[in-house]
């Protein structure tokens, strides 16, 4: 049997390799010619280490352009509030890794094509679901020689937040709006860069992250009210740099004043966060960001993506290979559903905390929330609450692991 896999992101291209790997027939489906292109989600946490491990691609993966973070500060109204140590022999353990996604899913691309069952067409639109007697059978688009219609026995979309499968199905519905959005920028490193260090700084209305990105920059992800975005904007550059300023450090704030000018990548990130309750109908699953797409709290998206194809390479991959019954495929399809959706729910509940906390509406509750903070630092607890929602955001909330015959 021959499985559509429409979007080479970390999902779908890891999902490929791996049911070409146990033998099954795959086409992925790639709208851009290549992934020399800019992204923001490349931060690499250690369940998602683990899952490219449990692929036997450990070692591929530390060939790739890749920063880690050894120390996490975080800072309130440009105060150190609480140092975290990352790594080897640390409490809370390793670390994210920033890995390069383009390298990432070249390399992903690159292991599934050394498989006899495996090919990849690039540059291909989709633009509606082809259906047969009540079934999903294959997707029409735009390749590069024009209209196309590729076939399959069984399409998985896994090509976004912006998923052209999930919006020509029958499963897709208006999503949850967010409070909030992430202007990204990246500047050139700076001291505290170069040691592993990661900040967050915590202010009234936004915060900001800034971590080494795998390229020797730094990336900076700072989270603002929604719809504010157009009001920075009429600033200009340096002014919204300048104002972001006003709310870090004084060794920041001296490094975006002397190295403003050189700032690169600006993007805004219109967040989403919910998920799908139903992600199947015949012939058709949809996974990743196509079926919840993550909040950037906590660098879960590609971490949840790997978690995501391991589970469905363990249901799939054995009744595609075997050429199983079209409702055999698709019970197995809603048991993917049925084993991710529970962390998914909970990984993006705790996603939201840290938004509805800072994005508080009344200044009572701000005030609350900042005289709060500092408390539970003094107190001890605030170290254990990072701990327990660091090692959930890290590690994941349930058991993931590869079937090994896959």
């Amino acid at each position: 049997m021959r499985a559509v896999v429409v979007g080479a992101g970390p999902a779908g291209a890891a999902l490929a390799y791996l049911l070409a790997r146990r033998g099954a027939g795959v086409t992925l489906l790639e709208r851009q010619t290549d992934f020399a292109r800019e992204f923001r989600g490349e931060g690499l946490m250690p369940g998602g280490v683990d899952a490219l491990l449990q692929m036997g691609l450990g070692a591929q993966l530390d060939a790739l352009p890749q920063s880690r973070v050894r120390r996490f500060e975080i800072f309130q109204d440009a105060r150190l509030l609480i140092a975290l140590q990352l790594g080897p022999g640390s409490r809370l353990g390793d670390g994210p890794r920033f890995v390069s996604q383009p390298a990432l899913l070249e390399m992903l691309v690159a292991e599934a094509s050394a498989l006899p069952g495996f090919r990849i067409e690039r540059g291909f639109t989709v633009r509606d679901l082809v259906r047969r007697n009540g079934r999903t059978a294959g997707v029409r688009g735009d390749a590069g020689s024009g209209p196309s219609e590729v076939l399959g026995d069984f399409v998985i979309g896994t090509d976004g937040r912006a998923s052209a499968v999930r919006k020509h199905s029958d499963l897709d519905r208006a999503r949850e709006p967010q409070s909030f959005d992430v202007l990204w920028c990246k500047l050139p490193l700076p001291e505290f860069g170069e040691q592993g260090v990661g900040r967050v700084y915590l202010g009234r209305g936004h915060f900001c992250i800034v971590f080494p990105a795998p390229d020797g920059r730094l990336q900076i992800g700072w989270v603002i009210d929604k719809g504010t975005f157009g009001d920075l904007r009429r600033r200009g550059v340096d002014g919204w740099l300048g104002q972001l300023a006003e709310h870090v450090s004084a060794d920041f704030a001296a490094h975006i004043a002397a190295r403003g000018s050189e700032i690169s990548h600006p993007f805004l990130l219109d967040v989403v966060c919910d998920h799908l309750e139903e992600w199947c109908s015949p012939g058709l699953l949809l996974l990743g960001d196509a079926s919840h797409p993550m909040s950037p709290v906590g660098a879960q998206g590609i971490n949840i993506a790997l978690r995501d194809a391991i589970v469905a390479a363990n249901h799939l991959g054995p009744v595609l290979a075997a050429g199983a019954l079209p409702d055999e495929v698709d019970a197995a399809a809603r048991r993917v559903r049925d084993e991710r959706l529970p962390e998914v729910r909970t990984i993006q509940r705790l996603q939201k905390i840290p938004p509805r906390i800072l994005f508080q509406r009344t200044r009572a509750s701000r005030t609350a929330a900042r005289v709060l903070a500092p408390l539970l630092v003094r107190s001890g607890i605030a170290p254990l609450l990072f701990g327990f929602a660091f090692r959930r955001f890290a590690r994941g909330t349930t058991s993931v692991r590869l079937d090994p015959e896959a």
